[in-house]
């Protein structure tokens, strides 16, 4: 809950010490009482106040690459504050399988050089970041709707919407 803070200046007397240090004699001498000097502080007081707008989120949803047991594809869903993070970080935050087999062991850590962190954007493309140089090189022979998770910023700050995501598109058939 945010609350604003109402400040009132109280008076702080900052006496000097009673000994001094006068340079004719060299020895410490009782001075005679000086002014007192005033320094304000501030008290906080916590009164409620209006909230602060909320930042716009965008709900995603995975799609895992097999089906399930029972035929029908498992979904795994996730929200995120717009414009903050890349897809990858999402997914990793979320304990969201994003590589395959070979890229566990393989990929580059978000670096944007291995191309193991492809995702399919089923829905909210509109929401996402345009391709980066990055992904034109990786993926200029692939579907339109590929990307590399590890280039792709969910939002832009100022929208929000929902995302889906289908994971390791490749092994859809």
């Amino acid at each position: 809950m945010a609350t604003s803070l109402n400040f009132t200046a109280t008076q702080v007397s900052t006496q000097p010490p009673e000994l001094c240090l006068r340079r004719s004699s060299f020895k410490s001498k009782l001075s005679s009482p000086r002014r007192p000097k005033f320094v304000s502080f501030a008290v906080n007081s916590t009164e409620p106040s209006s909230p602060e707008p909320a930042n716009p989120e965008i709900d995603l949803e995975f799609i895992a690459p097999r089906a399930g047991d029972d035929g029908s594809y498992p979904v795994e869903r996730a929200r995120a504050i717009s414009g903050e993070k890349l897809l990858r970080n999402i997914m990793l935050d979320n304990k969201i399988e994003l590589y395959a087999t070979y890229g566990k062991v393989m990929n580059c850590g978000g670096g944007g050089s291995c191309g193991t962190c492809i995702v399919e954007i089923i829905d909210g493309k509109d929401l996402l970041n345009e391709r980066t140089n990055t992904e034109l090189r990786y993926l200029k022979k692939k579907p339109e709707s590929w990307r590399l998770a590890c280039q792709t910023i969910v939002g832009n700050k100022e929208n929000s919407g929902k995302v889906v995501v289908q994971r390791i598109p490749q092994w859809k058939k």
